[in-house]
């Protein structure tokens, strides 16, 4: 495959994942039914089960040990799978209790936590215009917080349990399929082991009680954690990164109207303004690290 095709290819596949990843808030309200925390059971099961079936198939059954084999692999992964668990748990929850727009909220503001962790923990320098964009995101969180009597927590939650496990995966050196593989293993048999109690306990009716159709969407979760993860790390290795930092914005773009638009949610004047100083500092952060790849582009041509 050509570098234009394998980009072009590589472009459709992110922008798929993100898509699919926006259009999630519909998927979880089909299962309204089901308590959140059996919802995240499931997913962390059927994914479970998808991801380490690809990996076999993709690199043989050593997989699990020669990922477990780099060095602070065992427990950094560990570490990240308990933190994208409750990142899927806090998430659920939150578009299943009516919260689309401050779970949104969430995504839009995940990459400046990103860039402030990697200022704090990897010592990284940003420059004039980086340090507006986080100072207009900040003014944006503290106009909500003052305008609703306290912090949007679960849009905090989420961007920061996120960042985190981005921080975590950046410092330890696993392919991230292989990375899922190892989270899901970890997860596998706490998860299973909660489903089962609240099968004996009378709480879940899977296979019982919430009929046919639902049973399937619980399984499907598997695919639909996986596939898009599966193809986010497909589309990294063809695309820029800064085009696909840019391409992140698609999915929680999409959740914000589903969740105005679709499902009501209020967004007021005041709610706005607040959006309105963070889609700002992310417009400033976006043109800037393009203006940047640009320029960092043009100087490796002209070396």
């Amino acid at each position: 495959m050509s570098d234009h095709a394998s980009v072009r290819g590589g472009l459709w596949v992110a922008a798929a994942s993100f898509v699919l990843w926006g259009l999630m808030p519909l998927y979880w309200h089909l299962l309204k039914v089901v308590p959140s925390l059996q919802i995240v059971m499931h997913r962390i099961v059927w994914s479970a089960l998808l991801v380490a079936a690809w990996l076999v198939w993709k690199q043989g059954r050593g997989w699990l040990r020669a990922t477990m084999a780099r060095p602070r692999a065992a427990w950094m992964l560990a570490l990240s799978g308990t933190l994208i668990a409750f990142n899927w748990g806090l998430y659920v929850w939150a578009v299943n209790a009516g919260h689309v727009v401050e779970s949104s909220l969430g995504y839009f503001i995940n990459p400046l936590v990103s860039v402030l962790f990697g200022v704090v923990f990897l010592h990284e320098r940003l420059n004039r215009v980086q340090w507006l964009s986080v100072a207009l995101a900040a003014t944006g969180v503290a106009w909500l917080t003052w305008q609703y009597g306290q912090p949007p927590w679960i849009a905090i939650g989420l961007a920061l349990s996120f960042a985190l496990y981005g921080l975590i995966r950046k410092l330890v050196a696993v392919d991230s399929v292989n990375g899922l593989g190892v989270e899901s293993v970890y997860l596998f048999l706490p998860a299973l082991l909660v489903l089962l109690w609240t099968e004996t306990h009378g709480t879940g009716h899977f296979a019982s009680g919430w009929g046919l159709g639902v049973d399937a969407l619980l399984v499907f979760c598997g695919v639909l954690t996986a596939l898009p993860l599966i193809g986010f790390a497909y589309a990294v290795r063809r695309v820029p990164l800064s085009v696909v930092g840019l391409m992140q914005y698609i999915a929680p773009t999409i959740q914000f109207l589903l969740g105005v638009l679709v499902f009501g949610e209020v967004f007021d004047r005041d709610r706005a303004t607040g959006f309105i100083f963070i889609w700002v500092a992310l417009a400033i952060f976006a043109i800037d690290g393009l203006l940047r790849a640009r320029r960092a582009t043009l100087a490796a041509a002209a070396a």
